[in-house]
C-alpha cells in the first residue's frame, strides 16, 4: 500500500505506520484520508496484530495544516471536518494494539490523532509539546475531543486545561496522563516495540475485547457524522475576526521561515 502522506512499513505481525508529509507532518485532508485507510486495511489483515504511529525527528505532528485549510472553500472544508472528525473515531475505535512514539511536537491536530491510541511513549526533551490548544489558536473544539480528553486525564483536568489551551511540556503531560513514559529521542521507538510486544501477549479476541469495554462510556459520548459540534465548528471558523486572526498566523509563520 502506497500512501501519499505515510509511510508504512509491515514487520512479522504488526505494522510501523509514520507519518511523513514535510519536516513538520502538518495534517491535512491527503493525510487524514489516507489514515483513514491504512487503519481500515491494517483492521482488516489479520496478520498485522497491532500498530506503532509515529513521525519523523522532532516531529509526531505540528497539528492542522492552517496554510493549506485557510483557503480551502466552504465546500471543501465541510468535506475535511467531516472526514477529520470521523478519522478521529475511527481511531479511537480500532481494536488491535496500538501504541503511539512521538518523537517531538504534538499540539493540536498531533494530539487528536495521538490520544486514539493504547499507550504514548514521548520524546523527554522539554522543547517540545503536546496538548490540546484549540482556544488558544480560535479553533472550535468539538464533543469527541473533549470525550477523548476526559477519559485521558479525567474530567477536572480536562475542562480546566482545556479552557486554558494549555500546551505540556513531556514531564507535565506525564504527571497526567496524557503520555505514559518519556525517554531520550533514540530510545522512542525502542521502547514502543517492547510495548507492543507486551500487549501483543495476549489474545486478540480478549484484548479486542477489553479494549472496548474500557472505552465504551468514551464511545458512547462520541458525535457521529458531524452533527451540531460540524455546524459550530464551521461557523466559526468562517467568521470574519477569526479569518484575520489565521491570517496573521500564518503571515508570523512565514516571517520566521523567512528570518
Amino acid at each position: 500500500m502506497v500512501m501519499e502522506t505515510l509511510n508504512i512499513t509491515r514487520k512479522e505481525n504488526y505494522a510501523l505506520v509514520q507519518l511523513s508529509r514535510g519536516k513538520a507532518n502538518p495534517v491535512n485532508h491527503q493525510m487524514v484520508k489516507d489514515l483513514s485507510a491504512t487503519f481500515k486495511s491494517l483492521q482488516e489483515e489479520a496478520e498485522m496484530k497491532g500498530v506503532i504511529l509515529t513521525g519523523t525527528p522532532n516531529f509526531f505532528s505540528a497539528g492542522l495544516d492552517v496554510v493549506e485549510l485557510y483557503d480551502y472553500d466552504e465546500d471543501q472544508m465541510r468535506s475535511f471536518m467531516i472526514d477529520f472528525g470521523a478519522m478521529h473515531v475511527q481511531l479511537s475505535r480500532f481494536p488491535k494494539p496500538m501504541i503511539c512514539a512521538i518523537p517531538g511536537y504534538c499540539p493540536a491536530g498531533g494530539t487528536v490523532i495521538a490520544i486514539t491510541a493504547d499507550y504514548r511513549i514521548m520524546n523527554e526533551d522539554p522543547e517540545f509539546s503536546i496538548g490540546l490548544n484549540e482556544m488558544k489558536v480560535n479553533v472550535q473544539i468539538t464533543t469527541n475531543l473533549i470525550e477523548a480528553y476526559t477519559y485521558w486525564l479525567g474530567t477536572s483536568l480536562a475542562n480546566r486545561y482545556i479552557l486554558e489551551g494549555k500546551l505540556f511540556t513531556p514531564p507535565e503531560a506525564l504527571k497526567v496522563n496524557l503520555v505514559d513514559e518519556t525517554c531520550p529521542a533514540d530510545e522512542v521507538m525502542v521502547r514502543a516495540e517492547l510495548k507492543l510486544q507486551e500487549f501483543l501477549q495476549a489474545d486478540s479476541d480478549i484484548f479486542d475485547y477489553t479494549k472496548s469495554k474500557l472505552r465504551e462510556k468514551w464511545h458512547a459520548g462520541q458525535e457521529l457524522q458531524g452533527g451540531s459540534d460540524l455546524e459550530q465548528t464551521l461557523k466559526v471558523w468562517w467568521k470574519p475576526e477569526i479569518r484575520a486572526k489565521i491570517a496573521s498566523l500564518i503571515a508570523s509563520f512565514k516571517n520566521k521561515k523567512n528570518e
